[in-house]
């Protein structure tokens, strides 16, 4: 594990099956421990399936960051397509798992449930951005685009 020598922490894990479990299993982890900073990685595909949960973590102003992972599609439904045996998923496939028409602006998106977010295009800003919404209380969303 990367963090073996990092400050204590708790990480919890996807068990399968449930797609965009990770923003509520955010908001529940701040909810129960108040008094720790909460980190949340959530791909865009599947945070867009319980987006509400931004809403509840502004109106309860909990420490929770979220770094939306972006690489602008919904990239584990592409892998079940080739689980299911489809090599070359044609046009109409390629197009329900793409999220680029329109893109989804998640600081804009984040920002319209009350929780400040910016975006960030490189390791560099990433880490920046990281660090800055570590040092304030409250909640936090960090696009990463990954392109």
């Amino acid at each position: 594990m990367h963090s073996v020598h990092a400050a204590p922490h708790t990480v919890f894990f996807l068990t399968g099956g449930s797609i965009g479990q990770g923003l509520p299993n955010a908001l529940g982890a701040a909810l129960a421990c108040p008094d720790r900073h909460v980190i949340a990685f959530q791909a865009d595909g599947s945070g867009l399936y319980t987006l509400q949960a931004l809403w509840s973590i502004a109106r309860e102003n909990l420490n929770v960051t979220t770094v939306v992972c972006a690489n602008r599609r919904y990239r584990i439904l592409q892998t079940e397509l080739a689980r299911a045996g489809v090599t070359h998923p044609g046009p109409r496939a390629l197009s329900l798992t793409d999220l680029t028409n329109p893109v989804i602006d998640w600081t804009l998106l984040s920002r319209g449930f009350g929780v400040p977010a910016s975006s960030a295009h490189t390791d560099e800003a990433l880490a920046n951005a990281l660090r800055r919404a570590l040092a304030e209380p409250g909640p936090c969303l960090i696009e990463a685009v990954v392109e």
